[in-house]
């Protein structure tokens, strides 16, 4: 079977695991795509795991607006071949959160450069590099354990400025970052507190939500 017969096939699986109702929710939650079958994650695991894994079929489905060929060309990407230079592409064209979650879920997380990568990410000025960052740490951070003294204080700086003046998605995913982060260790809860401490009763709203975040996670 050639890639096109391949990415025929697959799109006949979509048709018939087509959720009308699931497709019409996510565009009132605001995850709009070109087209969006609607077939629930584990259907698509399913597909995928039918497949072999294949980097040009990946590389196409990746290329298409359709929400579940973007699921699906994460899962059946190969590690070795996906490059730094084509994960910068992927994030640079990531459509809308859901896709960064499970993008970084299923493949972001296992790369070997995976670490260096994210943080590359966090520095950047594209919202969405921020999001995918912080994702992928959060990840490595409950796969893995903790970072280096070095890391850990680069991470936690650019994590905070995240939450503070970052848009609402950066925000939310910079926080996901910081908890696993606490939930590594006592010495990490207690560094995080050290940091967070002085807005205890600050005004400012994203101040709040960030000491409010560490408090609910020490009271757990």
């Amino acid at each position: 079977m050639n890639l096109q017969e391949q990415l025929k096939d697959i799109k006949t699986q979509f048709r018939l695991g087509m959720n009308g109702v699931v497709s019409q929710s996510m565009r009132e939650k605001g995850l709009n795509y070109k087209l969006n079958f609607g077939v629930e994650l584990p259907r698509i695991k399913q597909i995928a795991e039918g497949i072999e894994k294949n980097h040009d079929l990946a590389q196409a489905l990746w290329k298409e607006e359709v929400r579940e060929s973007k699921i699906l060309a994460a899962m059946v990407q190969p590690i070795d071949t996906f490059y730094p230079e084509i994960a910068d592409i992927w994030v640079e064209n990531m459509p809308n959160m859901e896709i960064a979650e499970l993008t970084s879920m299923n493949l972001f997380q296992y790369l070997p450069y995976a670490p260096a990568k994210s943080f590359q990410w966090i520095a950047s000025e594209e919202e969405f590099a921020q999001v995918c960052g912080y994702l992928t740490i959060a990840r490595l951070l409950m796969k893995k354990g903790d970072m280096t003294e070095r890391a850990s204080g680069e991470f936690l700086n650019q994590a905070v400025v995240a939450v503070l003046s970052g848009s609402r998605l950066v925000r939310n995913s910079a926080l996901l970052a910081i908890r696993k982060y606490m939930n590594f260790s006592e010495s990490n809860a207690f560094q995080v507190c050290r940091l967070v401490e002085s807005m205890k009763d600050s005004e400012i709203e994203t101040e709040q939500i960030l000491y409010n975040m560490v408090a609910s996670e020490l009271e757990d």
